[in-house]
């Protein structure tokens, strides 16, 4: 869950630039993924470019590194890319978020026939992962796996 520790480590990567705190989201991660069977390709969540070059590195490919050490996994560089920047989701209402995201993901890889685990930060409203889903699945995905360090619960939910 998006609680402490998690938040500490996630906002300290993210918006601080503590690499180091990958290290603890990825051991978690790992962790729920032992019993997992592996998919053919393993991606990050594209960040926009404008949020790459101002952050200096993809908090999603950070965690993604050190769980794919750890499994021995190759990680699938530049299969999709974001194709333009908008509002960050977290400042934005949830009912918002699938209208901000969509159409926002080009797949410049054949993944056809393929399972493909995505791996984000932080699951708030699913709709970025629901959003690059739907982009990987017209190219021919034939799963498409969210692989999340952290999720925020739903309102009312604890």
């Amino acid at each position: 869950m998006y609680a402490f520790p998690a938040t500490v480590l996630i906002q300290g990567l993210k918006y601080r630039g503590n690499l180091a705190c990958a290290g603890p989201l990825a051991a978690g991660l790992a962790g729920a993924l032992e019993e997992e069977p592996y998919p053919d390709l393993i991606m990050p969540m594209p960040l926009a470019r404008g949020r790459l070059a101002s952050r200096g590195f993809n908090q999603a490919m950070e965690i993604l590194r050190r769980v794919a050490t750890e499994f021995g996994l190759e990680i699938s560089v530049n299969i999709c890319r974001r194709t333009r920047e908008g509002t960050p989701q977290a400042v934005l209402p949830w009912k918002q978020r699938a209208t901000n995201i969509r159409n926002a993901f080009v797949c410049d890889f054949d993944v056809d026939g393929k399972s493909v685990a995505v791996v984000d930060d932080v699951l708030t409203t699913g709709a970025t992962l629901d959003e690059l889903a739907l982009t990987l699945k017209r190219r021919g995905a034939r799963e498409v796996i969210g692989w999340i360090a952290a999720r925020t619960p739903a309102p009312g939910e604890t």
